[in-house]
């Protein structure tokens, strides 16, 4: 009973439904087998694993055989190793812990200090209290609001006929009606939110909303899609340079004689004043990239909104409105009247999903405002709150036990490190990354999910599990990635395009979208490497599906699994250097890393004894998606 609870805590299902329902499914029928046993494998009909993409065998279990024995026992050990090591390295007895201590606080596992040196993670952190009265209080408050206003009398929606085909008035006004409640709370509560947030930067974050609705609105059709772009991408340089444009110095510069000071504002300039009441994040600017992608949303959704206005596309698609698959939600568009900015405001500003995400795309929203998706239910959401929690504490125990980061952020004398320990400062950093990541993605997805709306899980595999760089950018950030493909990638021309000059389009392509997602990321020469690197680190796995085809390889699966495992040693080794470039050492620290591990043959048989422990790793992630294929599931990832 407790394997089978374990079992069902770790499902894909409990994770994401979108793993186990296909993207053009209707997920109700799906989802009702699920629960009647979560532990029986769905059909492959509701997988990932029908028409052209399961032609490919699938091989028996290979889990009890000598040889996954043999990886088992390697990667077992690596782990034990790894995590040894990096709590060595971390000892008051090591001769660089008095260097490293300043940056330690005092922790709650008696005997150990918490590294809380990351700032992006602290600032998460040391929030955490405050953010759960909110999560709580925010879906008491609207049932609250929905008691008060009796709306279970009006907005409760009546079930569609037979095979979901007709649709009758009361449940079309019913769904009307609960998008209608859910938005009357929604916009009043983000301003409270936004204000507690930001003070009065809300008014600034009020102002960028509305000239990004009047570019989709007002401007000719024709020029939307580049006004959009220009727009928005630009405000994230300027929101960089003018670091959230203070109320005093936009009044100095239109009036300079009314310049002033914060020591005297209400005699010099009233404007100073405002800037007074900044809110528990004063830099409302360095959160609201996440609100820009939704703002693109928007007006993008909008202008492909104007193609369908001859006829609804859920009458001509013959669907139950109730019952849409994910790929419905996002492509067939809101109702004309849904573009108006009451709506557009408590898209852009959504509480739960402000701060982090994950994205949601504007008609995905306001589906899921109309009909309660199915994939929510309360045991699916308690097994999520339960995993989070873990997550949590493995953070916590990691950072009591792991000071890689603050070993990075002092840089002590490098030689006085192996190369072993030093790869594993490396890595652990990655984990770190991972994890602090990880975490608010899934603690505001958990607020959404208690809200009653379902956005994609961010994070599709641990970090470990990733063995190829287009997979790993499909898992990782992953409601990014799916906002990157609808609005810039498609648009740009996508990945079909045939020849020599299709090929090289592709590659632009994907320099463009990767550079779109480093600038995203902040404005730093690092972080664009970190982007032309993954563009570029996706070359040679292109380069080798074309020579080594799987479909040449069928007579020799064995031969076959051992090459991909060699390559995909080197794209792990890749994924490393990139992110480490980008999120951690950038190319000094990472020049500094490499020359400790080659400066010895010590380092290269390390690094030797790596690779093999890699291979083993990536059978083991090959296997593990054999076992998922023989549920009937397969995930691009």
């Amino acid at each position: 009973m407790l394997l089978r609870k374990l079992k069902q805590l770790y499902s894909l299902d409990t994770l994401d439904t979108r793993f186990v329902v296909s993207s053009s499914a209707p997920p109700k029928e799906a989802l009702e087998l699920a629960e009647l046993d979560p532990a029986r494998p769905l059909p492959a009909g509701n997988g990932h694993v029908k028409g052209r993409e399961y032609e490919e065998e699938v091989h028996p279990s290979r889990w009890k055989t000598p040889e996954f024995i043999v990886y088992l026992a390697i990667v077992a050990w690596s782990i034990y190793f790894m995590s040894s090591t990096n709590v060595e390295i971390s000892r008051v007895s090591h001769p660089n812990y008095p260097q490293i201590a300043p940056e330690l606080d005092k922790g709650w596992i008696p005997g150990r200090r918490v590294d809380d040196s990351d700032t992006q993670y602290r600032s998460f952190r040391s929030n955490i209290p405050y953010l759960v009265v909110v999560v709580i209080l925010h879906p008491l408050l609207r049932k609250a609001y929905d008691g008060f206003w009796r709306a279970n009398t009006y907005t409760n929606v009546r079930s569609s006929g037979a095979g979901g085909l007709t649709m009758g008035l009361t449940a079309s006004a019913a769904a009307d009606a609960r998008l209608n409640q859910r938005i009357s709370f929604d916009v009043p509560f983000a301003i409270v939110f936004l204000s507690a947030l930001h003070g009065t930067s809300v008014i600034k974050i009020a102002g960028v909303l509305y000239i990004n609705y009047c570019i989709a609105k007002k401007l000719p059709r024709s020029y939307v899609p580049a006004a959009t772009w220009i727009f928005n991408v630009g405000l994230m340089f300027t929101n960089d340079m003018y670091k959230g444009y203070s109320f005093g110095n936009a009044l100095g510069y239109v009036l300079p004689y009314h310049k002033g000071s914060y020591q005297q504002p209400w005699r010099t300039n009233a404007a100073y004043t405002l800037d007074l009441y900044r809110g528990l994040i004063p830099r409302w600017e360095v959160l609201f990239n996440f609100t820009v992608l939704r703002l693109i949303s928007f007006n993008l959704d909008y202008y492909w909104s104007l193609n369908a206005r001859d006829g609804s596309p859920l009458e001509k698609k013959q669907v139950d409105p109730a019952n849409l698959s994910e790929r419905d939600r996002v492509a067939i568009p809101a109702k004309a009247s849904d573009f108006n900015f009451r709506n557009y405001f408590a898209y852009a500003v959504y509480s739960p999903l402000y701060l982090a995400g994950p994205i949601v795309t504007f008609n995905d929203f306001i589906s899921q405002a109309r009909y309660r998706p199915h994939s929510i239910t309360t045991t699916r959401t308690t097994l999520y709150a339960i995993r989070f929690v873990v997550v949590l504490l493995t953070m916590e125990v990691m950072i009591h036990y792991c000071y890689m980061v603050a070993i990075f952020h002092v840089r002590p004398d490098w030689s006085t490190y192996t190369p072993a320990q030093l790869s594993m400062l490396g890595f652990f950093n990655l984990k770190h990354i991972w994890l602090k990541l990880l975490i608010p993605w899934r603690f505001f997805r958990l607020w959404a999910l208690l809200d009653g709306v379902d956005p994609p899980e961010n994070m599709v595999r641990c970090m470990s599990d990733n063995y190829a760089v287009t997979n790993f950018w499909r898992g990782w950030h992953r409601s990014f990635n799916k906002w990157s493909v609808r609005y810039l990638f498609i648009p740009l021309g996508g990945s079909k395009m045939p020849g020599f000059y299709g090929k090289v389009r592709t590659t632009v392509n994907h320099l463009t979208v990767f550079s779109f997602i480093a600038i995203w990321h902040d404005i730093k020469l690092r972080l664009l490497m970190w982007g032309w690197l993954v563009t570029l680190f996706v070359l040679p796995e292109f380069v080798a599906s074309k020579v080594f085809p799987a479909r040449k390889w069928k007579n020799s699966p064995n031969a076959y699994r051992y090459l991909c495992g060699l390559g995909a040693v080197g794209e792990i080794l890749m994924l490393m250097v990139a992110n480490l470039v980008g999120f951690a050492l950038g190319m000094d620290g990472l020049a500094d890393l490499i020359r400790g591990i080659f400066s010895s043959w010590s380092g290269l048989s390390f690094l030797l004894c790596s690779c093999g422990a890699l291979f083993a790793g990536a059978q083991v992630m090959f296997e593990y998606r054999e076992s998922e294929k023989r549920k009937g599931i397969k995930m691009r990832c």
